[in-house]
């Protein structure tokens, strides 16, 4: 390598304008004539020699830095040609070339223009200016190349003056699918729209948004940094910098912005990416440079320099880390390999690449294959013009097999098969031997409609001038100690999707996912990014979803709603979880504990029937009303004992309206028989006049009960029909659904409750009233205790009910129902059953009579009431009783009978006349 160095300066001579081109012909590269001729422009040379002499004139310099890769796409253009004039392809019409050295300068490749534009057999190539070029002739028929977009954009605009087609075999820009600017531009490569979208998948796929581009600071290398910027964008990749390069080496501020891409890249370390858009001869300036600072990266090749076997011979390379590009498909091109294996047979008199190329095999064949490679690359056409005499001393046969890369290749031959089918198709019907057979622009119109097999498969132009053809995704690997180019995967444009050859290439692919690089941590599933003060989308924060929402994938922008009501889900959730459906159930111990009690209440009136049966002419069953208001009362309590049925379960629309309706009509019913009752008590006990005759009037059991019982069945008719209650699903708890029954209206649910209240009071003044009967027969006092629990458990009901919700909802109004319930039928009937059962002593008529008889005598002296209201009360009664004991044929045994209007007959003993005076109160044995 220090050899090398060395002999570069002694090769090094002046530029002088005696060594540049002297004529017109010298300045072409390669050259056969032919019947039609075909241009070519190729950057065979990376650069071009600049004058240091001071003014500056406008002359053609000489180039240097020779690149084998672009030198083998010209004799890919020439192998292709010769092929198509050894076939039938265009029988009896000959093509020819001339082959122009762009240098990868804009400035070379307009001249190289202009003499394309020159008038056919010209002797002065004269361009001549017309304001129509319809019957026009120029020197070439089309042009193929050139080697770089921003030379193409250049040379296309010239050559669109005379519609003379160009077939670029490598310039990708996007712009230049547009046929305004562009209307005479083809390409057989796809444009870099589908090779950024085929990056920006590979990066999304792999797991990284948080990359670095470099990029020739161009028009190539500019369109495609803002063709790649919006498919990250869309794909939520960001670029952490962007560093541009500039495009020529000669510029001064070259090296110095080589470092400072380095230390770009060395200081972010959290980007483990990095996207190039560059020429090969730039890369080659970066990579040696990232190798010096040991960077270790993933590289992602564009298509320029993914497959520069020149690039993968550097040095150390390995220690840059990976590196994987997207090159151009390639097809087969073993016909081509045979034209190398050839080619030091081949005559070189019109072909001065070839002449330099042999030239530099002798300047350079001492040296090692890298060190060979670079010292071809570092010699400029001045320093060759001594050593020409040896170059016919040496041949490498593998060398130029060991360059190639098959994409550009292949698409170089596909772009003069296409030329040459669209020829074929203007020569069917003309003499194409004559030069003004057919015009430039003709040939456009018809490389429109252009089909080519290729690998059996056809190929043409689409409307923007490009050919789709797919991709080959390239992997830099390390075999046997050496760099190889390998293919990955294959990339399909059309689809937008990566194609695997085996398990063993889809491994490789996957294992990239194992390098990092993201500006942030991925978010797991159950988080959310949330943005943070950098500008940057990919630069984040990880919070937890909240409550009710969910996010499945990983760095996801947004959490999703659990938009189902039946659905619900925690902080930091992956997924909805299905709401559990609440009801109090039948296996619930609650429910079944509640359900005992209404059975045991059930049986409890069963036992309290058949008491009251089996003692039906007793005086405490008669004191109860008879056993039919006794049936009633207790048919009532078991209908609200069978209510509470109702409202455990599944809620149904039959349950919902059943349960309230059957609650309150028995409950009326059994509060209106209470209310006869109470009223037949004040009835026999009171002693004003007025009031005396008013109950007289008010007293109708039957249409009492009937009315009263009928306005509550009127209230729940209107309930049910107008604002019926319904099955109705409560979400108020987040992660259950409690099916319950909405009443249809508080209001009439109220009035319901409300009415039975009113009932319930009335029957506890009346009650209240009659509270000081004789104490083992005192039903009004246990009547008004009864009315007196009811009250209290429906004034807690109330605000329990209104606070409370849940599936136990039911199941507080069952708890009151059944206090309620208890509470009544309890201090109704369980009293006279201990009389009955405990008490049979007085439980007779005699022991009644005397009850009543003391009760009388302890009342007689609180009774205020004037003397002539008594004494006329007294005659009466007396006159009643003495009636009364004359015509009962058992008076003479001291007997006598006591009737109250309306009650039945009591019999009891004839009382001393002393005790006249309290004969009023005898009519408590009505009762």
């Amino acid at each position: 390598m220090a050899f090398v160095i060395f002999l570069i300066p002694c090769f090094v001579i002046g530029t002088d304008i005696a060594f540049s081109c002297q004529s017109a012909d010298d300045f072409v590269g390669a050259s056969s004539p032919g019947d039609i001729v075909i241009g070519g422009l190729f950057a065979v040379h990376s650069e071009m020699l600049h004058p240091e002499e001071d003014p500056i004139k406008p002359v053609i310099q000489n180039c240097a830095g020779f690149e084998i890769q672009v030198f083998l796409q010209t004799l890919a253009m020439i192998h292709a040609i010769e092929t198509i004039n050894n076939s039938t392809l265009l029988s009896g019409v000959t093509l020819g070339y001339e082959i122009y050295d762009t240098c990868a300068e804009v400035t070379k490749a307009m001249a190289s223009a202009l003499r394309f534009l020159s008038k056919f057999n010209s002797s002065e190539d004269v361009v001549e200016f017309k304001c129509n070029y319809s019957d026009y002739i120029p020197r070439v028929k089309a042009v193929t190349g050139a080697s770089y977009s921003e030379v193409s954009m250049a040379v296309s605009r010239l050559l669109a003056l005379q519609l003379i087609p160009q077939v670029s075999p490598a310039s990708s820009a996007e712009i230049l699918s547009d046929k305004i600017r562009f209307p005479s531009f083809f390409r057989t490569i796809p444009s870099d729209f589908h090779q950024t979208r085929a990056m920006t998948r590979l990066i999304c796929e792999s797991g990284w948004n948080w990359i670095g581009v470099i990029a020739t600071d161009d028009d190539n290398g500019r369109f495609a940094l803002e063709s790649f910027g919006v498919q990250a964008m869309a794909n939520n990749v960001c670029i952490a910098f962007k560093e541009m390069l500039p495009a020529y080496l000669s510029d001064s501020t070259f090296h110095t912005k080589v470092d400072h891409a380095i230390e770009k890249i060395v200081k972010e370390k959290r980007v483990n990416v990095i996207v190039v858009f560059m020429r090969q001869f730039h890369v080659l300036k970066l990579f040696k440079k990232a190798i010096e600072r040991n960077v270790n990266k993933i590289w992602i090749a564009s298509d320029n320099w993914s497959a520069a076997v020149k690039i993968s011979t550097i040095p150390n390379i390995r220690q840059l880390g990976t590196i994987v590009g997207f090159g151009f498909k390639s097809g087969d091109i073993s016909s081509f390999q045979e034209f190398l294996r050839n080619l030091h047979k081949k005559r070189t008199e019109n072909n001065k690449f070839l002449r330099e190329y042999i030239t530099l095999l002798s300047v350079c064949a001492h040296l090692k294959y890298h060190d060979f490679q670079t010292c071809i690359s570092n010699q400029s056409q001045d320093d060759l013009l001594e050593n020409d005499e040896s170059k016919h001393q040496i041949w490498r046969d593998d060398f130029l097999n060991a360059n190639i890369e098959p994409g550009f290749i292949h698409s170089t031959i596909l772009a003069v098969y296409a030329i040459a089918h669209a020829i074929k198709g203007q020569c069917k019907d003309r003499d194409c031997k004559d030069p003004s057979a057919f015009t430039p622009w003709e040939l456009l119109e018809e490389l429109k409609k252009v089909i080519v097999i290729d690998d059996g498969k056809e190929v043409k132009f689409d409307s923007n001038g490009d050919m789709s053809t797919s991709y080959d995704v390239l992997l830099w690997k390390e075999i046997d100690g050496h760099m190889a180019i390998t293919t990955m995967a294959e990339y399909d444009a059309e689809k937008g999707g990566f194609i695997f050859e085996d398990e063993e290439k889809k491994k490789d692919f996957l294992a990239l996912k194992k390098v990092q690089s993201t500006c942030s941590q991925p978010c797991r599933p159950g988080q959310v990014k949330k943005v943070t003060e950098s500008p940057h989308t990919c630069c984040y924060e990880c919070v937890y979803c909240p409550e009710n929402h969910y996010s499945n994938q990983t760095d996801m922008d947004y959490c999703y709603r659990c938009n189902n009501k039946t659905y619900w889900a925690p902080i930091n959730s992956t997924t909805c979880y299905k709401k559990t459906i609440y009801f109090l159930a039948w296996t619930d111990w609650f429910a079944i504990f509640l359900l005992l009690l209404s059975a045991f209440g059930v049986v409890l009136i069963l036992m309290i029937s058949v008491i009251f049966t089996k003692n039906l002419d007793t005086p405490v069953v008669k004191a109860s009303g008879g056993l039919t208001v006794c049936y009633i009362i207790l048919f009532s309590h078991f209908l609200i004992f069978l209510s509470t049925v109702f409202f455990i379960g599944v809620p149904t629309e039959f349950k919902c309206k059943t349960r309230q309706a059957l609650f309150g009509i028995s409950f009326t019913l059994c509060i209106s028989c209470i209310l006869v009752k109470s009223l037949k008590i004040l009835l026999a006990f009171s002693f004003d006049p007025k009031l005396q005759n008013f109950l007289k009037c008010m007293y109708k059991p039957i249409p009492t009960v009937v009315t009263c019982t009928g306005i509550q069945v009127i209230i729940c008719t209107f309930w049910l029909i107008f604002r019926t209650p319904f099955v109705n699903q409560n979400f108020s708890m987040p992660k259950a659904i409690i099916l319950e029954c909405n009443e249809g209206s508080i209001v009439a649910f109220g009035i319901m409750l409300g009415y039975i209240a009113a009932l319930a009071f009335i029957c506890f003044i009346f009650a209240f009233k009659g509270r000081k009967l004789p104490e083992n027969y005192n039903e009004a006092k246990f009547i008004t205790f009864g009315m007196l629990i009811y009250f209290i458990a429906w004034i807690i009901f109330i605000p329990v009910y209104a606070t409370t919700f849940g599936k136990y909802l039911p199941a507080v109004e069952i708890i009151v129902v059944l206090i309620s319930n208890y509470g009544i039928l309890c201090c109704t009937f369980l009293p006279k059953c201990y009389i009955i059962i405990y008490k049979q002593e007085t439980n007779t008529k005699s022991a009644f009579l005397k009850m009543v008889y003391t009760y009388s005598s302890k009342s007689a002296g609180s009774v205020a009431v004037s003397q002539v209201s008594l004494d006329s009360k007294s005659s009466s009664l007396r006159a009643t009783v003495t009636d009364s004991c004359k015509t009962e044929n058992n008076s003479v045994n001291g007997n006598c009978h006591f009737q109250v209007p309306g009650q039945p007959l009591i019999k009891g003993k004839v009382l001393p006349k002393n005790t006249s005076g309290t004969m009023v109160r005898k009519r408590v044995s009505s009762i």
